[in-house]
């Protein structure tokens, strides 16, 4: 099956990232942004603590590795689901108790705007009701860094990995065997 290349390459992609808190999810969070830029999100609104540090180490990869991806911070989490549905976005909650995303990856594939929602605390019951998708990636424990990135692997049928990313001032050069660098 072949992707529609002008389809994706118009999909709007939020990533949303619920319960950051400095002192102990800084990489988790940090792993979290860098998934969904590579697997082909515009951006990332975390709710949570504000981490200057956090922001500019993303902007940061941005610059370096190429791209527009941007990195937001808000207080609550219902402000932004609003906000999003609000402007056509499909939120879809990354939940191992959702429907499993290879029975509903077609059906999400035909959406334009999506708002990506992976918790990082609990997440409140009212996210379930909220979703209008609570997608599972595999019904195990395992991290929001996966879900994000087998999620949007998914959508994109794996074409984010051919992504070049514009304005770029470091690019790797695959190789067998070491590093080499553009």
């Amino acid at each position: 099956m072949s992707i529609n290349h002008r389809k994706v390459s118009l999909l709007k992609i939020s990533v949303l990232r619920i319960g950051h808190r400095i002192f102990r999810d800084q990489r988790i969070t940090t792993h979290c942004a860098l998934a969904s830029r590579a697997f082909g999100a515009d951006e990332i609104v975390i709710v949570g603590d504000k981490d200057e540090k956090l922001k500019k180490n993303i902007e940061k990869i941005s610059s370096e590795w190429g791209g527009d991806f941007k990195i937001y911070f808000s207080s609550t989490w219902k402000d932004i689901i609003k906000k999003y549905s609000n402007e056509g976005y499909k939120i879809t909650h990354l939940s191992m108790y959702g429907l499993p995303l290879q029975d509903v990856e077609k059906e999400i594939r035909k959406e334009e705007k999506i708002l990506l929602v992976a918790g990082g605390e609990k997440v409140p019951p009212e996210m379930y009701h909220l979703a209008d998708y609570n997608i599972s990636v595999t019904t195990q424990p395992h991290s929001e860094v996966s879900s994000i990135a087998v999620f949007l692997d998914h959508l994109m049928q794996s074409e984010e990995l051919k992504k070049e990313f514009k304005n770029a001032k470091r690019k790797i050069i695959p190789s067998a065997k070491g590093k080499r660098f553009a």
